[in-house]
């Protein structure tokens, strides 16, 4: 076999090769046997029919083509390997010359990765920001601790906004009784409502017992289709009103909220707690701010059809999310006027980034002989199950049906262990934050 290289722009390799005529015959006896077990001849049984018939039924090219699918896997494996090519995408045939009893000539196409060139990634010194655990942040956690334990203790008095009001309700609209639009001792906090505009407000003012009709109007853009603009009243009858009433921060609460005798415990405990965030904190943005550094000293030209194809699949997976929250893409788009291509210019950036972070990185790896071990890729299991509350064993079977699953956690445990290393090589000096002024 006979290869040559030729370098094209946009890191893509040219390759021109010369498989001997004896090997591409065998590779189209081979094709023709297999689409003759399919093809259906007069007078034959399948598989039985001679060659030329089978040519005749299908066509020599179609048989070329079987031959090339089963003979190029193997031949581009071996120049691949013979020529140490960094291939990122899957390569593709732009031409071949295909006759019978000739050596076959094939041109194809190899995306190779982009060169990075690395600049300092050592010995680096990165400042980064520390926000201290100050008395604001501790009473603040307090603070939602206590509301946390809130109770609705009934009142006997008229409505505030801040109260909640259980009620029975029964809504017409048109003169006809409204579609689930009925409850008895139904609980609304008047403060955040998410009935019909107006409704809640029509409650403030009002005292258990008191019946009493309220009118509203359906919104323009209301789910029901007979709904949307209507007016509608509501009979009302008021059952209760209750007030929130948040608890005393004292021994009591400390004890409920956790394992806790006394609120001085729970204190330090809120103390101690806000202090590991802090340190993590500190750990992880001291990772970004030297990664950052390494990234933007290293140089690497990503070529636009690599960023068109990252752009792409970030854009589809956006998508996908909002589909899965319910979003209709092409309403969202008519809603914000805008358009795939408009969001494609913000997404390309990031693309790019995206893309040079992923070489900068594999760059280090290399260079650094970062290989990954069985463990590394079981504790992405574990993470990924504890993420997801299954067993690693679940994930596994997953990755069985979804390959690309087990690619993304080896790109990621790859990517722990460079940050790793960088965090390792480099300093971090803290600066602590300067409280806002007020």
């Amino acid at each position: 076999m006979k290869v040559t290289l030729e370098n094209e722009k946009d890191n893509v390799v040219k390759v021109n090769i010369t498989i001997p005529a004896e090997e591409a015959t065998t590779a189209y006896n081979t094709a023709a046997r297999k689409i003759a077990q399919y093809v259906n001849v007069d007078g034959f049984r399948k598989g039985k029919a001679p060659r030329h018939l089978v040519e005749r039924q299908v066509g020599e090219e179609r048989i070329k083509q079987e031959a090339l699918e089963g003979l190029m896997p193997k031949v581009l494996s071996e120049v691949i390997e013979e020529n140490k090519l960094d291939v990122i995408t899957q390569p593709y045939i732009t031409s071949y010359d295909f006759k019978k009893g000739e050596d076959l000539n094939v041109v194809v196409n190899v995306e190779t990765r982009p060169e990075v060139k690395l600049g300092d990634y050592k010995n680096l010194t990165v400042e980064v920001t520390d926000v201290p655990v100050t008395e604001d942040a501790v009473k603040e956690t307090l603070d939602r601790i206590q509301k946390n334990y809130t109770e609705n203790k009934i009142v006997e008095r008229e409505s505030k906004n801040t109260d909640t009001v259980n009620i029975d309700f029964e809504g017409f609209a048109n003169n006809e009784a409204i579609k689930g639009g009925a409850a008895k001792n139904y609980d609304l906090n008047l403060e955040h409502s998410n009935f019909i505009p107006g409704f809640a407000d029509q409650l403030v003012g009002k005292k258990a017992g008191e019946e009493f009709d309220i009118q509203v109007k359906f919104p323009e853009d209301y789910h029901d289709e007979s709904l949307k603009g209507q007016d509608a009243t509501f009979k009302i009858k008021v059952n209760a009103v209750k007030e929130a009433v948040v608890p005393e921060l004292n021994d009591e609460l400390a004890q409920k909220a956790g394992n806790f005798k006394t609120v001085d415990e729970l204190k330090e405990d809120v103390k101690k707690r806000l202090e590991e965030s802090r340190e993590n904190a500190k750990k992880v943005n001291a990772e970004n701010e030297i990664f950052k550094k390494v990234i933007e000293n290293a140089s690497v030209e990503i070529p636009e059809a690599m960023i068109d194809r990252e752009a792409n699949a970030m854009l589809a997976d956006y998508k996908n999310r909002l589909s899965a929250q319910g979003i209709d893409w092409e309403s969202l788009m008519k809603a914000t006027e805008g358009t795939d291509n408009d969001v494609m210019k913000n997404i390309r950036e990031d693309a790019k980034l995206r893309i040079k972070n992923s070489l900068v990185i594999d760059k280090i790896a290399k260079e650094e002989g970062i290989k990954l071990a069985p463990a590394d890729i079981d504790n992405k299991f574990k993470e990924l199950g504890n993420a997801y509350g299954v067993s690693p064993d679940q994930i596994i079977k997953s990755i069985s049906k979804n390959p690309e699953i087990l690619s993304s956690l080896s790109q990621q445990a790859v990517n722990d262990k460079v940050r790793a290393l960088l965090f390792e090589n480099n300093k971090a000096e803290f600066k602590e934050a300067q409280p806002e002024s007020k």
